[in-house]
């Protein structure tokens, strides 16, 4: 296949390279593309260099599958003219995840619902992944009415300019900030912006994508988003409230049996997810797996991540050969 990753020369982008390569991705022509001031840097594919072109030459070029990680403006001005060329645009962005005509895809959950039509679709937030993924087997089982998630959200979700910021507090280097505050031996309850009702954009996007994916929109949720000083990936505290009554035994073995999921759960042991393991994988890590005590029918979770991948990269990718593999996308 012709393949264009745009934002290519970005943290997100440059995973996107390495796990097409990963994966094996049946690239035929690969295109890396970004805004004009990096058209003519060299990246390298499988040990060969491409140069990066501008949007308008990948579109020339006709694609079969454009893979955005560019930010959300890019994404509203450029994958509607890819889509227009006939290209099939998966988007990193939240430019498209609540358009009600676009497909919100975790592969594991909901590829059926992609069509031949949808010539856009949403990757969605990498905190919504990584929980939504857990959450959906359970659902299935015994009907969640109730979410209450606080996340513990690693630095390379904001970017590169993030992880410097960080690098350069633990080096006592004055530099550019992409926080507010120090992050470093710091927490900082602000992931995004804040809206009018005293939420974040980053926990309204979880509220309102979980129920986008999970095709429910009566489960009620909130949640509180937290950056903190770390990499390899984003953690959650969950607490769901379930319809029907559950024992432990089964929660462990609907996971366990879920594809994409690996249990973590021996805290006898001193065996739960992590970020510093999750780092590099594409699995989404459960453990801390107990009943919430002081209400019935409420179980806790511990959900870890590696964001960059299950997250944005890997999840994207795995649309890509869901619709391949579905006759969605030809080459």
């Amino acid at each position: 296949m012709k393949v264009a990753v745009v934002g290519a020369t970005g943290l997100v982008g440059t995973v996107i390279l390495e796990i097409l390569e990963e994966r094996n991705f049946p690239v035929s022509t690969l295109y890396v593309v970004a805004s004009e001031r990096s058209v003519g840097k060299e990246l390298i594919f499988k040990g060969e260099k491409h140069k990066v072109i501008g949007m308008q030459d990948a579109i020339d070029n006709k694609p079969d599958i454009a893979i955005f990680s560019a930010g959300g403006g890019t994404s509203t001005e450029w994958a509607p003219k890819f889509a227009e060329a006939g290209t099939v645009v998966i988007d990193n962005s939240s430019a498209w995840r609540m358009d009600p005509s676009k497909r919100l895809v975790v592969p594991e959950i909901n590829a059926d619902a992609i069509g031949p039509d949808d010539k856009i679709i949403a990757n969605p937030n990498c905190s919504t992944i990584q929980m939504v993924l857990a959450l959906a087997p359970l659902h299935k089982a015994y009907t969640i009415k109730r979410i209450v998630v606080s996340t513990y959200q690693s630095v390379t979700g904001t970017g590169v300019k993030a992880v410097q910021q960080m690098k350069d507090e633990r080096a006592g280097v004055q530099g550019e900030r992409a926080y507010p505050h120090p992050i470093d031996l710091n927490v900082l309850p602000h992931c995004d912006v804040f809206l009018e009702n005293g939420y974040t954009r980053e926990e309204m996007k979880m509220v309102n994508e979980t129920r986008k994916i999970l095709r429910d929109d009566t489960i009620m949720c909130t949640a509180t988003a937290v950056r903190v000083p770390v990499m390899g990936g984003h953690s959650e505290s969950v607490n769901l409230e379930f319809e029907k009554e559950f024992e432990l035994a089964d929660i462990h073995r609907i996971l366990s049996e879920s594809p994409g999921i690996t249990v973590q759960d021996d805290v006898v042991n001193n065996v739960y997810p992590m970020p510093r393991n999750a780092e590099g994988k594409d699995d989404v890590f459960v453990g801390r797996i107990r009943r919430d005590e002081s209400r019935e029918k409420c179980l806790n979770l511990w959900v870890v991540s590696d964001n960059l991948r299950k997250g944005a990269a890997t999840n994207a990718i795995q649309i890509a050969e869901a619709m391949s593999a579905a006759g969605l996308i030809k080459a």
